[in-house]
């Protein structure tokens, strides 16, 4: 995790809120550090993590998880992660013939329709232990990315029913968190994705959103992140605040600071 990006939300691993909807989007750049952050900060808060990764295979995480401080391997064999790694799952769904219904068996159907079984896959991994105490404080969904759910033929809504259905129980119900990437771009004019940017982020407490400089590249500043609190259940003024900061992305952190106060331009 990023210690300078816990300063900015006033958070730390042992200083946690339970029962949010954080949305994580990217605009022209890579937002994936956020995603690594989020899977590296809820591993060291003691957190049963669900993992459902579209975009990068296991050991890339892994990586870049023990830069940051935590093993993947360790969490997974220890039942602290479960991790669905996308592309070896939509390999196996469509190179072999399943027993049992998969996670992502709509891309199997005739129409790809829901994610049923995606959801009772979640369900089914961070539902609590009825008998004894579990060692985990409570259950986190994090998903990288949604957007890929729509490359992959499935519309809007069917995506955001299924993260209806998995705020409902994971943040609702067992007062849990979900955390969700969704890339954005403008230039595409994709109306579907729009829809699912738009639809998560009215229920969201919280919205992070990377974005490229709009002057272009630089080496000094990788580009700027907008913070948006919000307040889903309360009256629509003065519900919402909101920061903007620059980054740089180094090796094993990410340096923020105020738009224009690089320490490369002073």
């Amino acid at each position: 995790m990023f210690p300078e990006l816990n300063n900015l939300l006033s958070t730390t691993p042992d200083k946690t809120e339970q029962g949010k909807l954080t949305l994580l989007c990217d605009a022209k750049t890579d937002g994936s550090f956020l995603v690594h952050h989020f899977l590296s900060f809820y591993l060291k808060a003691n957190c049963k993590v669900c993992f459902v990764a579209l975009v990068q295979s296991f050991s890339h995480y892994n990586i870049v998880g023990q830069k940051l401080g935590v093993n993947l391997t360790t969490a997974r064999e220890s039942g602290q992660l479960v991790f669905l790694e996308g592309l070896k799952s939509t390999v196996d769904i469509f190179f072999h013939t399943p027993e049992e219904p998969q996670p992502l068996q709509f891309l199997r159907e005739a129409s790809a329709g829901n994610l049923q079984t995606l959801y009772e896959f979640v369900q089914d991994t961070l539902k609590p232990v009825d008998s004894g105490e579990t060692p985990w404080k409570y259950p986190v969904l994090l998903v990288d990315n949604l957007s890929v759910l729509l490359s992959l033929g499935l519309g809007a809504v069917a995506v955001l029913d299924f993260m209806q259905y998995c705020r409902a129980t994971v943040c609702c119900k067992w007062k849990g968190n979900v955390v969700a990437l969704v890339h954005d771009d403008r230039d595409a004019e994709d109306e579907e994705n729009d829809v699912l940017l738009n639809g998560l982020s009215h229920q969201s407490h919280l919205i992070l959103r990377a974005e490229g400089l709009a002057t272009g590249f630089c080496k000094d500043v990788h580009g700027q992140l907008r913070i948006l609190w919000r307040r889903p259940a309360q009256p629509t003024t003065q519900r919402d605040r909101s920061l903007t900061y620059q980054y740089k992305i180094q090796d094993k952190n990410v340096s923020f600071f105020a738009k224009g106060m690089s320490p490369a331009i002073l």
